[in-house]
């Protein structure tokens, strides 16, 4: 028989780690409106055809099996997309896991991690989370790349990661290639380039990737491929940066379902590349439409747009633009980022209601 639990009233619940009670979790307002322009998703499905080759792999599945450790399939048929070998190629939950590994794997309690304000809150938020130490440096008065500062940053403290965004999110600009070779040059540890836009762009630091360069890029599934549903993602490097990140993933950390998505995806790289191509004329006439309206914006080479209102705060004009039917992402709390928003490139439709909600909001 068993006798019932008898609780010290004395015992109290652990708390959170006591480097951690400041840190909040990352997330993107999740509202029921028409137009979604907030989370940088593909205005566009996948092609129908990959939905049925999908279906058809699926139905074959041995579920009751565990999925193949090493996703070789998925591998190999990335590194052929990139022309690398498939020991340079690691995959994971998203890209925001392979960061979380290259923390675990590089970083840690007494390392740093090195960023560059404003840019993607998870390159602070993941390593914070791993105990690494994040190094802030700041950016150009214009939001680039301040070669001056990431110098001076990495003479600081030494880090074992610095990371770039290129484009950055959340303002979109591209860092150039002379650029991101510097950082390469001058940076102690691993750099990582993050393109999860990188296919918007014209240039991607893919090109600087070999096995002695101490520089990674990581890539996602969720925008281009139209997969945010999916969580995939991935890097290319060096193969000593792979066998790293294996040592510190979770078995079988990538389901058969990812493995086999990812995949087939890229048999209709032509229809990605069309999809591509598509939102980039879209940001052409979107960027065209705010330069009728009273905002600053800044020059983008990804599928968003940072913009900054004139006469009105960002916070007051988010909340203005949510009442009218349309969702953007309130970035005017970020570090350099007073007053700004940022809007995702959508469908003609979706952009045509944004801009006019814009225009009706504005004073």
């Amino acid at each position: 028989m068993s006798l019932p639990l008898e609780l010290d009233a004395t015992v109290s619940r652990p708390g959170r780690r006591p480097d951690l009670l400041a840190l909040e979790g990352y997330h993107s307002p999740q509202v029921d409106v028409a137009v979604r322009l907030n989370t940088n998703e593909s205005p566009y499905p996948p092609p129908p055809a990959w939905l049925d080759a999908l279906a058809e792999e699926l139905a074959a599945v041995d579920w009751h099996r565990y999925p193949d450790r090493q996703a070789r399939r998925l591998r190999r048929a990335l590194a052929d997309l990139h022309g690398v070998d498939p020991g340079q190629i690691y995959v994971a939950n998203g890209s925001n896991e392979v960061i979380q590994a290259l923390s675990l794997a590089y970083g840690g309690p007494g390392r740093v991690a090195a960023v560059f304000e404003p840019t993607y809150r998870l390159h602070t938020h993941v390593p914070s989370v791993t105990g690494t130490t994040v190094a802030a440096g700041a950016r150009a008065h214009d939001l680039s790349l301040d070669l001056d500062e990431v110098r001076q940053v990495v003479a600081d403290v030494a880090p074992a990661l610095t990371f770039l965004c290129s484009p950055n999110n959340p303002t979109g600009i591209l860092d150039a290639p002379e650029v991101v070779a510097e950082v390469v040059g001058v940076a102690p540890g691993i750099v990582v380039v993050d393109e999860a836009y990188g296919q918007f762009s014209p240039w991607s630091a893919l090109e600087l990737v070999d096995d002695e360069r101490p520089l990674v890029v990581t890539r996602t599934f969720s925008k281009t491929w139209s997969m945010a549903g999916a969580r995939l993602g991935y890097l290319v490097g060096p193969t000593w940066v792979v066998d790293d990140l294996d040592a510190v993933t979770l078995p079988y950390h990538l389901d058969a379902f990812k493995q086999a998505a990812g995949r087939l995806a890229l048999d209709f790289e032509d229809d990605m590349r069309r999809r591509v191509a598509a939102v980039v004329t879209e940001r052409a006439r979107l960027v065209a439409g705010l330069d009728t309206l009273a905002v600053t914006q800044w020059p983008s080479a990804a599928n968003f747009v940072l913009f900054r209102p004139i006469g009105v705060d960002g916070s007051t004009l988010w909340r203005s633009l949510v009442e009218a039917g349309v969702l953007v992402r309130d970035c005017s709390s970020w570090p350099g980022l007073d007053g700004c928003l940022r809007v995702t490139v959508g469908t003609a439709e979706e952009d045509d209601a944004f801009l006019g909600a814009l225009a009706e909001a504005l004073p």
